[in-house]
């Protein structure tokens, strides 16, 4: 029989926390379902951030953009982009997704700090490719992309609505703004 020691055994207790916190980062809020059938070739470009439920790593950022690139490693780089009206510079994240399985399911893993992942799941999206509604792993993270820096006011109402009826806070998303990098900061 194997014994272990005192300070193993609190080694192995954290080990296994730390696995399944980690592994729960990727999860999905109950009832979201990813779209599918999804193409990702279709996906990949650059995307503009209409809305989203503020959070402390986009706060105060305008004119924020997500571009996401298919690499030779059959996942995607994603480059999310956003101008810091405080700090008066643009500020950028590099990162990378993969699928958590069949990649005709739109949903995946985004690590941008390794070995932190998070939820990225599609949940709604035009057919053209023009629009998508994003969840996180939970309620607290949503997202509306559109190709264009600007979303008519009806699909923007669609979405929410959307979000709601799935639980999410829609009360607090916020707009995000696009066009001149203005600077706020008193300085």
């Amino acid at each position: 029989m194997l014994r272990c020691s005192g300070f193993e055994k609190v080694i192995g207790v954290c080990l296994l926390a730390t696995g399944l916190m980690l592994s729960g980062c990727t999860g999905r809020p109950d009832g979201v379902t990813p779209v599918s059938p999804f193409e990702i070739e279709r996906y990949a470009g650059t995307w503009y951030e209409i809305m989203r439920l503020d959070h402390s790593f986009e706060r105060g950022l305008s004119n924020v953009t997500a571009t996401y690139s298919l690499n030779d490693a059959g996942t995607v780089d994603v480059l999310n982009r956003g101008y810091d009206t405080q700090a008066c510079l643009w500020d950028e994240a590099e990162g990378v997704a993969k699928f958590l399985g069949d990649p005709i399911i739109a949903s995946l893993s985004v690590t941008f700090f390794w070995p932190f992942a998070g939820g990225y799941h599609v949940i709604a999206l035009d057919e053209a490719y023009g629009w998508a509604l994003i969840s996180g792993s939970d309620t607290g993270y949503l997202w509306v992309l559109a190709r264009e820096p600007d979303l008519s006011l009806e699909i923007r109402n669609q979405l929410i609505d959307q979000a709601k009826s799935l639980g999410f806070p829609v009360e607090t998303l916020i707009m995000v703004e696009h066009g001149e990098t203005e600077c706020m900061s008193s300085q």
